[in-house]
């Protein structure tokens, strides 16, 4: 019996082997056929990319080459696709694993031999229809012209906020609005003109005016309706940009546990503003439906305080049917004089410049009056301009629409577009049309924006920069022409962020859909799409059911409200080639088994979820994501990354961090914790909400994780010094992640950005010791960011020897008597941001005072004994933003003559100046004087008065009515001037930081005078 059992056993082994043995044979005739037809197809995807560079240049197409083109691009893309899978199922992988994936291998090799016939197909059927003659050699001059070289960069962008030809307009809509007027109803003035002619800017121009009246107003709100708006959303808007965020907060939190309602919030709003002086901008709007419904529901018609709203529209039938109650001003076309100023500032030359020279004269001069006045025109045209030798500038001139100078219509406008669009480098024009994924007036981040097209392949390191550096050099490209405008610019002058305007937005939508190069789906049902769409972006409040082959989709983009199924919509293996997952501005909740499958998607190499998820764990699947580059999770449940995760040797961006707070297991509510404890069975009956059943799990994994830990930061696992292409790491815990992980951070060496989360430091000694090694090794790092939770010490900074070179970011939180003495040498620091910490005045003066590039301070916290802080003279002399909150003993602040000659920006939060802000003549660029939330000053008049006689006029904005404010103008004591050239004793202060996007950033688009209260509360992992 046993011999029989041996015999089986060595006859079952015999065919296995030889089983093995055949298919060995035929992965290696397979592969040997497969590999020909890879070099051949490889080389026929760089020729028609080459093709199709050409093909673009081509300004007059005709039918012919237009739809071989299209042939040509989606037959590109399919060998794209195919080449990807073939490195991910094939091209990557061991010999023994290749055996084990027989069917993928087949299914790819029949593939690549269909695709190599279809590029044959498409050869024969040129030479049949002679598609492509002597037109692609006569433009290659022209072709070279369009590359891109230095020139471009001296197309500087010129802010809206400093064209020509505004100041008029501007003067008299101050007039018309009469706001001097405070005890009449509210009036609404009508800012009427075609797009391009400047309406958002003459109404942004007057919201910003410097002069006195504008304090008058209690709130301010700048509003961007649009074409198509969510109505709970643009609620929302008003109310966080007039009374603050708290209130809205506070607003949803009575409105708990049911389906929030335009009334709900229309109500409130209306109530609230019922007894203010308000002055609210409504940018943009399309039809007479929306303003009845915003008038009506929004603002309440028994206000007699003066208030005040500006809507901008193109429809002048909009404005008509309440001249009653409004004034309606009529934008005109800029002046030849004004137009030729704005053009010649676009263009970078001067007036003396081009009377030398007659020919650049004449072609000014025409392009002048052909663009009709129009600042969209001038400026669109003078970026295309600015990027050609002046002998092409004849030829540029040649294709600008006729109609323009005669008929500015919006047609011409687009054709003019249109035109730019031609004239764009081959390299911008996917980037650009990449836009269209975007809403309209949605102001695009510049980091998501690069950060996509990496991951898209729009962008490839070269010349020595790497990849993130040319992806910027490209945004820059696009704003300097003119193609997109800058919406955020931060305290250096670098644009954070970008809108496109509805003219540029309506071309590019166009020519993506023409090129079934991006899908927009809104509100409906089902809709059958025709073509092969590369991008798929969700816009509306309704979830609509597409039939389109997913199988090409690269990348799903999702906006707004959306109530479907986030399984279905992102979980499907139909969209196997997709590259990115953007979640960030969907509204749904992710649920931890809506990623279960993400290991699916082989080709991912961006993923961004919404916040305040429900996901509690990453699945070890994720390890599959070879390619994945950016991976962000902010602010959900999870605690610890998978070890899995070190095998993703691509990662760029790793943003995760965790909500540091419990509101059903919270041990500081013991009776709270118990009763929800109790009720955990329950979560299994019909009984409980789905949603809140989701909730409470989520919150259950995350306290037995952590123990309770209430953190921001996650667990790094071991191996993350496999990571070496990372250059963004937030946030991590340094108490729950282990001594060799921490170790492993030093090898990190291309890291720029660095957030981290520490203890006690008698607790983990050797961590905290690792950590200021890893620190000194990292000499790429441009911003660091230490958080001292579980009541720990900021003491050990001092064991740092020798900090990042290039430091420019700094944000401390936590016990820190001492300044430590290498902060003194960060020459490059830009901004500093102190919390909980209690450092000598004297220190901060002597140290952080002297630091050449340093532009933003922020101090916050409670000071222990004096009263005073002074800037002494000489100190300071590039910053220009100072903001000091919740000091509870500070009493007075001052500036001797001399001290920050840059200063703009002074904010007061949650401090009571009894004695006041005393100096401020001595600031000479002052552009405003904030006193936000629980924010004092004693001797308000007198501080009002000095504001009006400042030679610069700031604003003095106020979140609280005057009357909190002690307005007396007496002072007490010895005179001021003598006050101030006194020696005072010095400050100790506590302080906390504020997240850097939200202080460290100027907004080129206004938005209120209110300084919200979430703006006070520590954002620790923001950008």
């Amino acid at each position: 019996m046993a011999e029989t059992v041996v015999s089986m056993a060595r006859s079952m082994v015999r065919g296995a082997i030889s089983v093995a043995a055949s298919a060995a044979a035929a992965e290696v005739g397979l592969l040997l056929g497969v590999q020909k037809d890879i070099w051949f197809i490889k080389d026929e995807l760089e020729t028609m990319q080459a093709f199709l560079e050409v093909a673009e240049a081509i300004k007059k197409k005709d039918v012919l080459l237009k739809v071989w083109a299209k042939q040509v691009r989606d037959l590109s893309y399919n060998i794209e696709d195919c080449l990807s899978e073939f490195m991910v199922h094939v091209g990557s992988q061991s010999f023994l694993r290749r055996l084990m994936k027989l069917n993928d291998r087949h299914r790819i090799a029949i593939r690549i031999r269909d695709l190599k016939a279809r590029v044959e197909e498409v050869s024969i059927r040129n030479t049949r229809y002679n598609l492509i003659k002597t037109e692609a050699s006569n433009t290659n001059c022209e072709v070279d012209s369009y590359m891109e070289d230095v020139r471009n960069l001296s197309a500087s962008n010129i802010d809206e906020a400093d064209l020509v030809g505004f100041s008029e307009p501007r003067g008299e809509m101050i007039k018309l609005m009469d706001f001097k007027t405070q005890d009449d109803s509210a009036k609404v003035a009508f800012v009427v003109g075609m797009g391009g002619l400047g309406k958002t800017t003459l109404a942004r121009k007057t919201f910003e005016s410097k002069e006195d009246i504008m304090n008058s107003f209690s709130c301010r709100a700048w509003i961007t309706v649009s074409q198509t708006f969510s109505k709970i959303e643009m609620l929302k808007d008003m109310i966080t940009q007039l009374f603050g965020n708290e209130e809205l907060k506070k607003r949803l939190k009575e409105l708990e546990g049911k389906t929030v309602q335009v009334d709900d919030l229309a109500g409130y709003l209306r109530k609230m503003l019922q007894e203010k002086r308000y002055f609210i901008v409504l940018d943009d709007l399309w039809s007479i439906d929306a303003w009845r419904w915003i008038k009506e529901i929004s603002f309440p018609s028994g206000n007699m305080k003066g208030s005040r709203i500006i809507v901008t529209t193109r429809d002048i039938a909009l404005a008509q049917e309440y001249t009653s109650e409004s004034v309606i001003y009529h934008l005109k076309h800029l002046q030849v004089d004004e137009a030729t100023n704005l053009l010649l500032k676009k263009i970078g030359k001067t007036h003396k410049e081009i009377e030398t020279d007659e020919r650049m004269r004449n072609v000014i001069f025409k392009i002048v009056n052909k663009c009709g006045g129009l600042p969209l025109a001038i400026l669109t045209i003078g970026g295309l301009l600015a990027t050609k030798v002046v002998e092409m500038w004849e030829g540029i001139y040649e294709q600008i629409p006729l109609e323009l100078g005669t008929n500015p219509s919006l047609e011409a406008m687009r054709r003019m577009v249109t035109l730019s669009y031609n004239h764009l480098p081959s390299h911008l024009k996917s980037c650009f049309l990449y836009l269209s994924i975007f809403p309209e007036d949605f102001e695009i981040k510049r980091n998501r924006l690069v950060d996509r097209w990496i991951a898209e392949g729009f962008i490839r390191a070269s010349g020595g920069m790497n990849v993130e550096d040319v992806g910027i050099r490209y945004f820059a490209e696009l704003i300097n022409r003119n193609m997109i405008l800058p919406s955020k610019v931060n305290i250096e002058g670098i644009v954070k962020s970008c809108r496109v305007h509805d003219i540029m937005r309506d071309v590019m939508v166009s020519i993506s859909r023409e090129e079934t190069f991006v899908f927009l789906a809104g509100d409906g049902k089902v809709v059958e799409v025709e073509g092969n769409f590369r991008h798929v972006a969700y816009h509306g409040s309704k979830y609509q059911n597409i039939a389109m082959d997913w199988s090409h989709v690269r990348s799903l983009t999702i906006f707004s409200e959306i109530p479907m199924e986030p399984s279905f919509s992102f979980c499907s293996i139909k969209m196997r080639m997709l590259r990115a997952l953007d979640l960030e501005d969907a509204q749904f909740i992710i649920r931890q088994k809506d990623i279960t499958k993400i290991g699916l998607f082989c080709h991912l190499k961006y993923v961004r979820f919404p916040r305040d998820s429900y996901i509690y764990a990453l699945p070890k699947s994720i390890q599959r994501l070879k390619g994945l580059q950016n991976l962000e999770i902010r602010n959900s449940h999870i605690t610890a990354l998978p070890t899995e995760i070190s095998e993703l040797h691509s990662l760029r961006s790793l943003r995760c961090s965790r909500q540091d707070s419990y509101d059903h297991f919270d041990i500081e509510h013991p009776m709270r914790c118990l009763r929800n404890t109790l009720h955990l069975p329950m979560l299994c009956t019909p009984l409980v909400d789905h949603d809140y059943r989701l909730e409470v799990t989520a919150e259950l994994h995350k306290a037995y994780s952590s123990r309770l830990a209430k953190t921001e930061g996650v667990r790094v696992p071991r191996g993350i010094d496999k990571l070496t292409e990372l250059h963004t790491l937030e946030v991590v815990d340094i108490k729950q992640t282990g001594k060799k992980a921490v170790k492993e951070l030093a090898e990190l060496i291309q890291l720029r950005k660095l957030s981290v989360v520490t203890g006690r430091f008698a607790e983990q000694k050797r961590k905290i010791l690792y950590l200021c090694a890893a620190i000194e090794k990292l000499s790429s790092l441009c911003s660091l960011s230490v958080h001292a939770r579980y009541d720990g010490t900021l003491e050990w900074l001092h064991k740092v020897s020798s900090p990042p070179p290039l430091l420019k970011t700094l944000k401390l939180y936590g016990d820190l008597e001492e300044m430590p003495e290498w902060v003194g040498s960060l020459k490059h620091l830009v901004r500093v941001y102190f919390g909980g910490s209690c450092i000598n005045e004297d220190k901060i003066m002597e140290m952080l005072g002297k630091l050449p590039n340093l532009m933003v301070l922020n101090l916050r916290g409670k000071a222990r004994d004096e009263k005073k802080l002074v800037f002494r003279a000489k100190s300071f002399q590039n910053l220009k933003k100072l903001w000091i909150s919740f000091t509870s003993e500070l009493r007075e602040v001052r500036f001797q003559k001399g001290a920050l000659p840059q200063m703009q920006n002074l904010e007061f939060s949650a401090v009571n100046l009894e004695s006041g802000i005393i100096g401020i003549k001595h600031l000479p660029l002052l552009k405003q004087i904030s006193l936000g939330y629980d924010g004092r000053v004693a001797r308000l008049g007198m501080l009002q008065a000095e504001v009006d006689t400042h030679p610069n006029h700031p604003l003095l904005q106020l979140e609280q009515d005057h009357s909190e404010h002690d307005l007396g103008d007496v002072v007490q004591g010895p005179d001021v001037a003598e006050i101030e050239e006194e020696e005072e004793p010095s400050l100790l202060l506590e302080t906390c930081t504020v997240g850097e996007s939200s202080q460290s950033e100027v907004a080129a688009m206004p938005t209120t005078n209110i300084i919200g209260h979430d703006d006070l509360l520590y954002t620790y992992n923001s950008c």
